[in-house]
């Protein structure tokens, strides 16, 4: 059958959406075949899933939905489920994330807060940190998720093509931190065009077959919102806890605390907030909230967790940023450099040693 003739049944399918989260199957992606003959639909649903309870309210919601459209006479739902290698007691997990002491994904509601700038300062603090305890360098990973948008490398002074040895890529490492990032297999001038499926295989290749090695903490900076990649992400390796960026504006915290409340939904423990461009330390010492305030705050509140910190508006972290050379290295001694230091040692001790 055509495109044209089944149309009407994704439209359908459209309207279940994955338990959890606010998107729907078919914009997940999960949805593989759809055919329409006699009367009959049969679809074929593709998804990995950690619950089993998940797979079964898929059906059951997708029999439903194409139950109630006119000419259909019988329904055929089949879901493909396959558990994820991933355990929360580390047995299954992929070989080459079985020395990684702790996965720390920072996420965001919303693009524009900084969360990519926020998540290469908190890797290079967490390297300074475990420098300083003693710990073999790199003790610390970077994972750059955001597939549509990779700054990490720009920001961490990177650049290349990874090798490949063993049939495993090799992170690339600068200021004794491994990174790894989309931006190293692209040209800078290629937009990417990509739908769910490979936004899925490329996050599962990052988890899968990158040899991180013995790691205190992989830090991943997540795309902003609540779409494939965290999907992705959260069914293949189990997060030890979710870093939430905002800003000081209610309108930022209100789509934060959205974003958060995936992490809720699928029992992974938000850590704490983050609150990025809080204030602008003028030259008489006294502070301007050009963006207002209180927004991380009552972000932290609502999700009954700690505001870990609030980073200034500063020029060094965006110059510094820019240079490849983050202020928490370049600018020790700077305002934001010692934010930044404070919420490394505060998740260390959130984190399992």
């Amino acid at each position: 059958m055509d495109k044209q003739d089944t149309a009407f049944i994704i439209d359908a399918l459209k309207t279940v959406k994955y338990p959890g989260y606010s998107r729907d199957i078919v914009s997940f992606g999960l949805v593989r075949n759809v055919e329409f003959k006699d009367g009959l639909v049969s679809v074929v649903i593709a998804l990995t899933a950690k619950d089993d309870a998940i797979p079964t309210q898929i059906r059951t919601e997708a029999e439903k939905a194409l139950r109630l459209l006119a000419g259909v006479k019988d329904v055929a739902v089949f879901v493909d489920a396959v558990r994820p290698d991933a355990a929360p007691d580390g047995k299954s997990l992929p070989e080459v994330m079985k020395k990684v002491k702790a996965v720390v994904a920072v996420a965001s509601g919303k693009g524009g807060v900084g969360k990519s700038t926020v998540a290469v300062n908190l890797a290079c603090a967490f390297a300074r940190l475990f420098g300083a305890k003693g710990r073999p360098a790199p003790s610390v990973g970077l994972l750059d998720c955001d597939i549509y948008g990779p700054s990490v490398p720009m920001m961490m002074g990177v650049s290349g093509q990874p090798e490949l040895i063993d049939s495993l890529i090799q992170p690339i490492e600068n200021y004794a931190v491994k990174v790894m990032s989309l931006g190293f297999l692209l040209d800078e001038s290629t937009p990417v065009l990509w739908r769910g499926a490979m936004v899925n295989k490329a996050i599962q290749q990052f988890l899968t077959q990158v040899q991180w090695g013995a790691l205190e903490v992989l830090v991943v900076d997540l795309p902003p919102g609540t779409g494939d990649a965290q999907l992705t992400l959260t069914q293949s390796v189990p997060l030890t806890g979710a870093v939430i960026v905002t800003t000081p504006q209610s309108a930022a915290s209100s789509v934060a605390l959205r974003g958060a409340r995936l992490f809720e939904k699928i029992k992974v423990p938000v850590l704490g907030v983050i609150e990025n461009m809080s204030y602008l330390a003028l030259p008489d010492g006294t502070r301007e909230t050009i963006f207002g305030e209180g927004g991380g705050q009552s972000t932290a509140q609502a999700l009954k967790t700690d505001l870990l910190g609030q980073i200034p508006l500063s020029t060094d972290l965006r110059r510094t940023g820019d240079a490849g050379q983050p202020v928490v290295l370049s600018q020790p001694q700077s305002a934001p450099a010692k934010v930044f230091m404070d919420i490394a040692q505060k998740l260390y001790e959130k984190l399992p040693h």
